[in-house]
C-alpha cells in the first residue's frame, strides 16, 4: 500500500482544498509514470520527447509533417521542435526537407532507421505501459480516462 500524498510529500499541514490535493496527486502520479517510462526508453537511447516525435512521424506516413504540426501533436509541449529534430536527424532517425511551395516550412519524416527502431521498441514499450497500470483494472481505467478528459476539456474550453 502506498502512503497517502501528505505522507509522501512529508507535508504536516492538511491540503487547503480537495482541488489542491487532486492537482498535486495528479502531478505526482504523472511524474512517477513518466519517470518509469523514461527509464524504459533510455534502454533504447531515447527520451520520452524523442520517442513521442518518432511515433508522430511514423503515423504521418511518408510525406511527414511540418515542424509546427509535430509540435501541436506532442503529448508534452516542446518549444524547440527544431532542436529535437536536429538530435534525431544526427542519429539518422529522421529526415528533413523544405516544402516545395513555401521554402520557409520544414517537413520532418521518419527515416528507415527510425522505423526500424520503433518496430524494435513497440513490444517492450507496450508491455511496460500495461505493466504500469495493470493493477488499476479495466473499469477503473475507463473511469480515470473519463475524469481526465473532463478536466482537460474544461481547461481547453
Amino acid at each position: 500500500m502506498t502512503p497517502d500524498l501528505r505522507a509522501e510529500l512529508k507535508q504536516k499541514q492538511p491540503f487547503t482544498s480537495r482541488e489542491q490535493e487532486a492537482y498535486l496527486s495528479l502531478l505526482r502520479t504523472a511524474d512517477a509514470l513518466q519517470s518509469s517510462m523514461e527509464t524504459r526508453l533510455k534502454e533504447f537511447g531515447l527520451t520520452g520527447t524523442q520517442y513521442n516525435a518518432l511515433r508522430i512521424l511514423r503515423g504521418a506516413g511518408p510525406d511527414g509533417l511540418p515542424c509546427s504540426e509535430i509540435g501541436e501533436r506532442m503529448i508534452t509541449r516542446d518549444p524547440d521542435i527544431t532542436r529535437l529534430l536536429n538530435r534525431l536527424q544526427k542519429r539518422g532517425l529522421v529526415e528533413r526537407a523544405r516544402a516545395k511551395r513555401d521554402r520557409r516550412v520544414i517537413y520532418g519524416r521518419i527515416s528507415p532507421a527510425g522505423l526500424k527502431l520503433l518496430h524494435e521498441m513497440d513490444g517492450p514499450v507496450k508491455a511496460h505501459g500495461r505493466q504500469m497500470l495493470r493493477h488499476v483494472g479495466q473499469e477503473n481505467l475507463q473511469q480515470l480516462i473519463a475524469l481526465l478528459e473532463l478536466v482537460r476539456g474544461k481547461l481547453a474550453g
